[in-house]
């Protein structure tokens, strides 16, 4: 218990040191304490972990879009505010919130906490992606998070296996690994052209002068359509 509580303080010393240089708090409220779901996060997953996992998340999220050392290319989220929600679906987030079912992570069958921590690198990366207020495609957005949780190796096994799919901007792990294989041919591709782009080219217009996703695609440097088909082909 003692070293438990010294490890609690030093990890809460060390977090509010770095907090004064990127300063975000975080605050955990389980709305569904009373239910299986709500006590399972209680026994299995807690406070402690879930709050050390999205300070961890939010400084991996900013390394991979290469935004740790500049502020000015990040959202500016001063605070993360995360539920326990009965309800039903994973988790969504919104508005600098994120909302985890209190009867998914009941009815999970496997390591829950694992679980339950790709879901957070995943909801956090929505938190602080550029989604051209809100104009980019839905598959790409998606695309990009679950692309975060693969590269932290949270991946969980019903995932697609690389090269499955029927478009790259499918969404989700299909995006996923369509991402992972344009960033393996130019390192850095996610953060120097995807983020970019997203926050450039869906910036507020008017509706006559939205970009389409080709444009998007060329300005983006994607593969060409001939490099798109070997993607789907080479894993098969």
């Amino acid at each position: 218990m003692a070293n438990s509580r010294i490890y609690c303080l030093s990890f809460l010393a060390i977090l509010a040191a770095i907090q004064g240089i990127h300063a975000v708090d975080y605050t955990i409220t389980n709305t569904a304490a009373n239910t299986p779901g709500g006590a399972r996060f209680i026994s299995d997953i807690g406070v402690q972990y879930t709050t050390e996992t999205l300070y961890l998340s939010k400084r991996f999220i900013w390394r991979i879009f290469q935004q740790f050392s500049s502020p000015a290319d990040r959202k500016n989220v001063q605070r993360v505010s995360l539920f326990i929600d009965d309800m039903d679906g994973v988790a969504y987030a919104i508005n600098n919130e994120i909302h985890v079912s209190a009867r998914y992570i009941q009815g999970y069958s496997g390591d829950v906490r694992k679980e339950i921590t790709g879901v957070l690198y995943h909801e956090m990366t929505h938190i602080w992606q550029w989604d051209g207020n809100g104009q980019a495609p839905g598959g790409l957005v998606e695309g990009i998070a679950d692309y975060v949780r693969l590269k932290a190796c949270y991946a969980p096994s019903h995932w697609v296996k690389p090269g499955q799919g029927d478009r790259w901007d499918q969404g989700y792990d299909v995006t996923a690994f369509f991402l992972d294989y344009c960033n393996s041919l130019k390192t850095g591709y996610l953060a120097t052209n995807l983020e970019v782009t997203v926050q450039e080219l869906w910036r507020p217009r008017d509706e006559d002068d939205k970009h389409e996703i080709a444009s998007f695609m060329a300005t983006a440097g994607f593969p060409t359509p001939e490099e798109i088909f070997r993607y789907f082909t080479i894993f098969r």
